[in-house]
């Protein structure tokens, strides 16, 4: 279907097809610490599922797709989480910025993504071409 773009696609569809293409491509140097690592001082546990960081860099791909210009400070803003502090009351805490800098930097890498002229991030060219390619055969299965 012409005209599909990623705003079109529900997130919970888009997000694990463009995983899979990641994966499927073979382009992706994932860091050899993603099976030890936590998401977030925030978590208590790393991530159970042994793909989640092609999950992650999908769904920032989708995140700056729908919002150019984000930086790296956003993204762990994005994927923080809530504090718990036992019976104090719980705060905002910030996202892992070392899974966002490396998610950012594969991303790059594979030419989804680029530096934008005024800061942050934006997506290249060729990655608007992949990203809506993706969301059409999602928008169609």
């Amino acid at each position: 279907m012409p005209g599909v773009t990623v705003k079109d696609v529900a997130a919970e569809k888009f997000v694990p097809a463009f995983a899979e293409f990641l994966k499927r491509t073979g382009k992706v140097q994932v860091p050899k610490w993603v099976d030890v690592v936590k998401t977030g001082t925030h978590k208590e546990l790393g991530p159970y599922n042994p793909d989640w960081f092609y999950v992650r860099m999908a769904s920032v791909a989708r995140h700056i797709y729908l919002r150019q210009g984000v930086g790296l400070g956003a993204l762990t803003k994005v994927y923080g989480g809530r504090r718990r502090n036992g019976v104090r009351p719980s705060h905002a805490n910030l996202g892992s910025g070392s899974v966002a800098r490396h998610a950012v930097k594969c991303l790059e890498s594979i030419k989804i993504l680029e530096k934008g002229a005024t800061g942050g991030r934006q997506i290249s060219k060729t990655g608007r071409r992949d990203l809506d390619r993706i969301a059409g055969q999602v928008n169609q299965a």
